[in-house]
């Protein structure tokens, strides 16, 4: 790579502080939370619309970074007062500069590159393409779906010598932003996946959004694309006839004009693509997998690449997960399951995931053979090694040949070694995996599902999936809508609205969250001694828990007189942070406004009490029709909290809005907000947020049955079916957390992609559903809600509200988080 005195010119910069020293930048990063090889590494800082990491400048450069690129206008010299021995170069924009970087060093290597581009199926294909050919050529790939202007760039910087074809995925959601990514990839061919309707909202028409999308073949001297899609094939045959030539190829399952003219036939669990006297097999029958493998398949014969000897990759073409997911596993452990890939970019974000939540927890990594690097085997098992030491990894597994034959590299405290999956598990026991957090990754043909489900916490099959990305968008979502100065206190009690405890509380410390709440101080401590650091506010303070609040640096809300006294007492002038509560007219917790003289008087008698922050409840920011209140409320709250300040001789952060009024009441933030509900994908006010739902409580079918129309269902005999048909029982009933008021036909669930009428009553472990017109069969999927039905749908069905379904779902039932 450059150093950055070569950089300089192409970005148009201004150096800070000059280079004292002519080093080549061996490592780009731009997330502060993420500071690993910091040994010659350039940091670049980007302010976006949510975040700017030039805040974190001090961070970086105390984890040992001395080269910067800084944005104009987004730091002060004050900031960089120490960094004398770093070099500091200031340009316009950070992103830009990303990409001119990688822009740089995608034309250091001439190798073919593919691009590929669609609404679906761009990280399948990309994936299915590197399976077929990973003993044909050296990949380069993105990790996971990284097809984003930051992810596109990070992708290509992965290029080196020893590569000798590149697979690059790009995404777009408006206008403009193909341009920015097309140097970068450079593609010298092209695919285009199915054109959907993701992201229509970007653009102005569906021709557009195509139009965008095909700059990314600018530079292209082919491009695939299926002509099954009529506007597609117009637009791309215009393209044609203006350029004289047949730069863009069609494929098609349905006329026999296009150049790869494919039929298929379903057999059984399979599907037979047939290309003249070419005949390809693959397990799926979905007409998206079938779409998906023809779009390989066109790639492939253009290139003249030999299908016949690729049958076999055909048959095991993956099921890709491209999720990290994160379940209990047994004896107080977590396991992170990514076992269906191995390569050492998703190794990199696995371990930063898992390095998001690790807590107090020890580290373990069960690692198989890296079978498609395309480096040499000792240079590359010297790479992994340097990650999990960058990582602190206590402990490695490694099953393989090739990783033990390179056993010496590996550092940890404890490394163990075993040639095959089936070896590893006849020699380990479950109980030698207590109390850590296990990072379970290997290639796909090692079957690592067998340790994931080995390791795993057995429950039944009702899980609640908890999307963490869908977490980390909402925080976004409403830190867009605040001020920069104002802070964000995330509400995680109630076991997060039902989403978990300290899985949740540790990606929002991740993503710097200010503040934390729980109900209880047993749920502080829970995260306490999960390694969380953020500060914690404790809602409900009972007299008995302070020498346990004090002991783990909670902070109490104080509301009332008794409780304060009482805390006076514990704290026996001991330093403690404390939220005082004011009653503005929601008449439940807090002190009246006649008693603040009192209040200040106390508290100036106990300077050990630290206010942090004074606070209120609004009774109803979420309705207009109550906005008069709200609004008096407000200005009540204001003059009481300044008053408060005034006489405390300190400054003390003030916050009044919940979910429902970050969204209505801008000018009413305060120094900070409290995003509840809002968290975790339920919007209680009427203006239109684009809020992602968080979790999926799913189950299966445990059995079919065919009933007659004059047969009764269930307790009470109160199922019946309108006329013969049948019904699935499932494994899920009001001891999970399904509401019984949902029986005889007020609820029901989505069973493939239809729903089906709750039949009867509810049971304590099983619910019977109407599926008389559904396909479907024992084992397969069913939801009880997510996005279909939503959770807002269910909790109107009964009449109460999101809040009382997620709370509601029981600790029995597995939460399972991911991470795509």
């Amino acid at each position: 790579m450059s150093t950055i005195q070569q950089l300089q010119n192409s970005l148009q910069g201004k150096f800070i502080f000059p280079p004292s020293a002519d080093i080549s930048i061996a490592n780009v990063i731009i997330d502060s939370r993420k500071l690993l090889f910091t040994e010659n590494a350039l940091f670049i800082a980007i302010k976006g619309s949510r975040n700017n990491s030039h805040t974190y400048l001090q961070d970086v450069y105390d984890a040992g970074i001395r080269m910067f690129i800084v944005e104009q206008g987004n730091y002060t010299l004050n900031q960089l007062s120490g960094f004398k021995d770093a070099c500091v170069l200031e340009v316009a924009n950070g992103i830009s500069a990303l990409q001119t970087i990688a822009t740089l060093h995608r034309h250091l290597f001439t190798l073919p590159v593919l691009a590929i581009t669609g609404s679906n199926g761009k990280t399948i294909v990309k994936e299915w393409l590197c399976h077929l050919l990973k003993d044909t050529f050296q990949l380069v790939r993105n990790p996971k779906s990284y097809n984003s202007q930051i992810g596109v760039p990070l992708s290509v910087l992965q290029i080196q010598a020893q590569h000798t074809l590149g697979i690059f995925e790009a995404g777009i959601s408006e206008p403009n932003e193909m341009q920015n990514l097309q140097p970068i990839i450079d593609p010298s061919i092209g695919l285009l996946t199915l054109i959907g309707d993701a992201h229509n909202e970007g653009f102005e028409s569906k021709e557009q959004k195509l139009s965008e999308k095909n700059k990314l073949f600018s530079s292209c001297k082919q491009v695939i694309y299926c002509q099954d899609q009529e506007w597609v094939h117009a637009y791309f045959t215009k393209l044609n006839t203006e350029l004289g030539f047949k730069k863009y190829v069609s494929w098609s399952k349905q006329t026999s004009d296009a150049t790869f003219a494919f039929s298929t036939q379903l057999i059984g669990s399979a599907c037979l693509i047939t290309h003249k006297n070419l005949s390809v097999q693959i397990p799926y029958t979905d007409e998206a997998s079938i779409w998906n493998a023809c779009t390989c398949l066109a790639f492939l014969l253009e290139q003249k690449i030999e299908v016949q000897e690729l049958l076999p990759r055909f048959l095991d073409l993956p099921t890709l997960d491209m999720r990290l997911q994160l379940k209990e596993g047994h004896q107080n452990s977590l396991l992170i399951n990514d076992s269906y890939s191995a390569d050492l970019g998703s190794l990199q974000i696995a371990l930063e995931f898992m390095q998001q939540h690790a807590g107090d927890y020890s580290k373990t990594v069960i690692l198989s053979d890296f079978l498609e690097s395309g480096k040499r085997e000792g240079e590359l098992y010297a790479s992994i090694a340097k990650l999990l030491e960058a990582n602190n990894i206590t402990r490695l597994i490694g099953i393989g040949e090739a990783i033990s034959r390179n056993k010496e590299v590996f550092k940890q405290k404890e490394v163990l070694f075993f040639d095959s999956t089936k070896l590893f598990l006849s020699h380990c026991q479950v109980t030698e995996f207590s109390a850590q957090i296990i990072l379970i990754k290997g290639a796909r043909s090692f079957a690592f599902e067998r340790i994931s489900k080995w390791l795993e916490k057995k429950v039944h099959q009702t899980i609640f999936e908890i999307n963490l990305n869908a977490l980390v968008h909402n925080l976004n979502t409403y830190r867009a809508l605040l001020k920069p100065t104002v802070k964000v206190m995330a509400m995680v009690k109630a076991f997060s609205y039902g989403a978990g405890s300290y899985e949740i509380a540790r990606i929002l410390s991740f993503n710097r969250i200010d503040y934390l709440t729980v109900a209880y101080a047993d749920e502080g401590v829970v995260l306490r001694k999960s390694g969380i650091k953020t500060p914690i506010m404790v809602m409900n303070p009972e007299e008995h828990s302070f020498d346990t609040i004090l002991s783990y640096n909670l902070e109490p809300e104080i509301y009332q007189f008794q409780i304060l006294q009482s805390l006076i007492s514990a704290a026996d002038g001991e330093e403690v942070g404390i939220h005082i509560e004011l009653d503005s007219g929601m008449k439940r917790l807090g002190f009246d406004l006649n008693q603040l003289t009192q209040l200040v008087t106390v508290l100036k008698q106990n300077p050990n009490l630290k206010v942090k922050s004074v606070f209120t409840h609004l009774a109803a920011s979420e309705d207009p029709a109550h906005d008069t209140f709200t609004l008096a409320q407000i200005d009540t709250f204001k003059a009481a909290a300044t008053t408060l300040e005034k006489e405390l001789g300190y400054s003390v952060l003030k916050h009044c809005l919940n979910s429902g009024g970050i969204a209505r009441f801008p000018d009413a933030q305060c120094d900070m907000v409290r995003l509840g509900i809002g968290l975790y994908g339920v919007n209680p006010s009427e203006k239109k947020l684009p809020l992602q739902a968080i979790g999926s409580l799913k189950t299966v079918i445990s059995q079919i049955r065919t009933i007659g129309a004059d047969e009764s269902i269930g307790y009470g005999r109160n199922g019946h079916l309108p006329s013969n048909g049948k019904i699935a029982i499932v494994a899920i009933g009001y001891a999970d957390g399904l509401d019984r008021k949902l029986s005889r036909g007020v609820g029901s669930m989505l069973v493939n992609k239809q729903l089906a009428p709750i039949v009867g009553n509810i049971c304590m472990d099983m619910t019977m559903l109407d599926v008389t017109h559904i396909d479907c069969q024992v084992g397969d999927e069913v939801v009880v809600f997510g996005a279909e039905p939503s959770i807002q749908q269910v909790s109107e069905q009964i009449g109460t509200i999101p809040y009382e379904i997620l709370t509601g779902v029981s600790q029995r039932v597995k939460r399972v988080y991911f991470f795509e």
